[in-house]
């Protein structure tokens, strides 16, 4: 027996969740990926001509893939086919096709969306190619991996990949509002729920609006009937979330000082301070992601070549964040964060920069040197672009006295090392580098 199932779209059933009642009918309730369905966007372009060709949607779950593939196929009018990659083998693949190749001597689209596309193999996707070269199909696959691993070369080459990204906590935030005030959701429940608590759970949810909506849901069941109207506490949310609710307030004020009290543990060199503070964030919701953007800023900002390792340290938490999510990127987190603590410090980097930036703005108009500028063509050279560059591999110290600082700034210092950790060897080697620079100029 076949399983895939056609199915007619945004069917309204009031025992389905609370996820699958607020299924978004229309791009205008759809909930974020405005870089692709933004007015004007590109996926929004064609959507609106009915132009949409073979695509791949590529993201974290809970984004709305399945969502935007049943919103395509309504507004093209086509017919949706939905098909599952976990349970299908070829049979099932020619069963559909035979069913597309009907529907097509009637003039009518066929759209095929295949979730999971990556768990098919090459023999199960490579009998979708010839009917999505001759048009039976319209083929839209999703998947959480990468496509170009993931899925066969030669299917992938007649698909555009498109990018969903994951949701914002401002994007769950307006889901859950909707789902709160819309008759398919809880509208017509007269439901009270603050915006602190709604930004709980949307935290919580870690860009997942099935998981948002399922956490409202179950704190919805769980609320407090108050006369005719069922408030949500704050403890409703804990027990829907199995975490303390250390709210942050309305200004974000906690939040920034929750954060401030981890980067300045950490420059401290206090591995316990930082933990705990690491600790009441993500206990109280905060994005790991968040957190993990700003341990990479602080491995270079505070770190630098002190420990060039850090910053390998800080970028290994964050992809470690984005492919596992919380609970268990929490220990990533940790790690990260104690070796920032225990790593010596400077501070280098940063000041270089900030320096370098001051003179960069007060001198914008002035020209790269003649000497390190490139010269691709005739006219270039007759005007002495690149005369007299010196390449450094042709000479025996792989140094030269060449001057690449403007006129107006020779002999500036901006990089200033330490003698924290591994910067001490950059400082002797820097010093020995203008050592010789100088000693060229004799």
């Amino acid at each position: 027996m076949a399983t895939f199932e056609q199915r007619t779209l945004f069917e309204n059933d009031e025992l389905q969740p609370l996820a699958a009642r607020l299924r978004p009918q229309s791009l205008d309730e759809f909930a974020g990926q405005k870089h692709l369905l933004g007015e004007g966007k590109v996926l929004r372009r064609l959507i609106e001509s009915d132009k949409v060709g073979s695509m791949i949607f590529w993201g974290p779950p809970g984004v709305g893939k399945t969502t935007l593939a049943r919103i395509i196929a309504n507004m093209t009018k086509a017919n949706f086919i939905d098909f599952s990659a976990v349970t299908s083998g070829v049979k099932e693949i020619k069963q559909v096709m035979e069913q597309a190749e009907k529907s097509r001597a009637f003039g009518e689209k066929t759209i095929l969306f295949v979730d999971e596309i990556h768990r098919f193999n090459k023999a199960q996707q490579d009998a979708f190619l010839p009917f999505v070269e001759k048009g039976s199909i319209i083929l839209i696959g999703a998947t959480t991996e990468n496509p170009s691993f993931e899925v066969n070369g030669a299917l992938l080459s007649r698909c555009k990949v498109f990018v969903l990204k994951q949701l914002s906590s401002d994007d769950l935030c307006g889901l859950l509002r909707r789902a709160v005030q819309d008759k398919r959701g809880f509208g017509d429940r007269n439901v009270e729920i603050s915006d602190e608590l709604i930004a709980v759970v949307a935290n919580f949810a870690d860009g997942d609006a099935r998981r948002a909506l399922s956490t409202l849901e179950m704190a919805v069941l769980n609320g407090e009937a108050d006369g005719d109207k069922i408030v949500v506490t704050a403890e409703d949310v804990e027990q829907c979330t199995s975490k303390k609710s250390l709210l942050y307030d309305k200004t974000g004020e906690e939040h920034y000082n929750l954060i401030s009290a981890l980067h300045k543990s950490m420059r401290n060199s206090d591995p316990d301070a930082a933990v705990y503070w690491l600790a009441r964030m993500l206990e109280a919701g905060e994005d790991p992601l968040y957190i993990a953007r700003r341990v990479a800023r602080f491995a270079s900002e505070d770190i630098g070549l002190a420990d060039p390792r850090a910053l390998e340290v800080g970028v290994a938490a964050y992809q470690a964040c984005h492919f596992i999510g919380m609970p268990e990127c929490s220990v990533h987190l940790t790690q990260a964060v104690v070796y920032m603590s225990l790593a010596p410090k400077s501070n280098a980097l940063y000041t270089a920069y900030e320096a370098a930036k001051r003179d960069a703005l007060n001198t914008l108009a002035e020209p790269v040197p003649l000497v390190i500028r490139n010269a691709p063509t005739k006219l270039m050279k007759e005007l002495d672009y690149g005369k007299g560059y010196k390449y450094a591999h042709d000479f025996e110290d792989k140094l030269t006295d060449m001057q690449c600082l403007p006129d107006s700034l020779a002999g500036k210092e901006y990089y200033r090392p330490t003698t924290e950790g591994v910067e001490a060897k950059f400082k002797t080697r820097l010093e020995d580098i203008k050592s010789f620079k100088k000693s060229q100029k004799k």
